[in-house]
């Protein structure tokens, strides 16, 4: 099985991007829920909108300030980037 990449994100609308794989799969995802409910200082810049906004593609992953913010790409793949406690 090939390995799975972010190709491209796109801004829908506040914290939601459409990213498209390498294999051609589309999915939306809400990243403010993760945002909201992480309790770490780190995350506190991306609530806002225009901070997020300024993620990157790096090797085929998504992430903000040079790795501040990253998630498994099988997680973005399938739209679990909440972790059930």
């Amino acid at each position: 099985m090939p390995e799975v990449l972010v190709k491209s994100a796109r801004h829908l609308k506040s914290h939601i991007l459409e990213i498209t794989f390498n294999d051609g799969h589309k999915q939306i995802v809400d990243f403010a829920p993760f945002i909201s409910s992480v309790q770490h200082p780190d995350y506190e810049q991306y609530k806002s909108e225009e901070k997020f906004l300024e993620y990157e593609i790096v090797d085929g992953n998504l992430n903000w300030d040079g790795y501040t913010m990253i998630f498994p790409v099988e997680d973005l793949y399938a739209n679990k980037i909440l972790r059930s406690a």
